[in-house]
């Protein structure tokens, strides 16, 4: 039993919680809290390019005492500049243990009116080039979320492959944003595939066709290139 109790400390130790924690060494008495955190205003905030943004904040505490003088925020945000932002608040515990919440401020550009969102299928086109070895896979599902003007949330930039052709599951999805230029050009402006812990290399060619409603791109991920064109269901 000991050993379970030592193994989850050691787990614990490594990971960062959102929330408060009690864990419990091998030796019973020593305890450690971790900070809890009350995000105030949305986790997701979206703005007009221009306006002035002020951060609505967050509270943290540590065993039911206020401890939000001890925050330490990262990043900023120029409201002027179209963007994705990422502020992250973070807490360190008497014992060196931090734990963080994120917020995320998207600054759009509230001229893009055009929405690229709804249910996508990889079709003829849409391949894996692996050192000059093509492997073809139309028929795979992409959904694209619109979140703010010009900015949508795509379910795969890869099209599909590893998540539901090589069947690994959603963890292997490259999920992330992109943003539609006023020219319907695609960019990529942040992707992660959470099973691998890694993101795409860059993304090019993107291209929205307003006169069919295709679109595509080319995703450089891990040494490959995978070619994705994608129709409306």
């Amino acid at each position: 039993m000991k050993n379970l109790i030592y193994r989850l400390f050691v787990l614990c130790s490594l990971l960062t919680f959102i929330g408060c924690h009690e864990i419990t060494s091998e030796d019973p008495s020593v305890l450690t809290y971790y900070a809890a955190f009350e995000m105030f205003g949305d986790e997701t905030m979206v703005i007009p390019v221009g306006t002035s943004f002020i951060d609505p904040g967050v509270k943290a505490t540590i065993k039911d005492q206020d401890v939000s003088d001890r925050i330490v925020v990262m990043g900023t945000v120029d409201a002027d500049a179209v963007g994705l932002y990422t502020l992250t608040y973070s807490v360190t515990n008497d014992d060196g243990f931090t734990t963080s919440v994120t917020r995320t401020v998207i600054v759009e550009d509230p001229t893009i009116t055009t929405d690229i969102s709804g249910t996508y299928i990889t079709v003829e086109g849409t391949y894996r080039d692996m050192d000059g070895i093509i492997t073809n896979y139309p028929g795979f599902d992409v959904t694209i979320t619109k979140v703010a003007g010009g900015f949508f949330y795509v379910s795969d930039l890869l099209g599909g492959y590893y998540d539901q052709r090589a069947r690994y599951g959603a963890l292997y999805a490259a999920t992330g944003y992109i943003r539609l230029m006023e020219d319907n050009s695609i960019v990529l402006v942040t992707s992660f595939v959470k099973g691998w812990g890694d993101s795409l290399t860059g993304l090019y060619n993107g291209e929205y066709n307003p006169n069919d409603g295709s679109i595509k791109w080319d995703a450089d991920y891990a040494g490959m290139m995978f070619y994705v064109v994608l129709n409306k269901k």
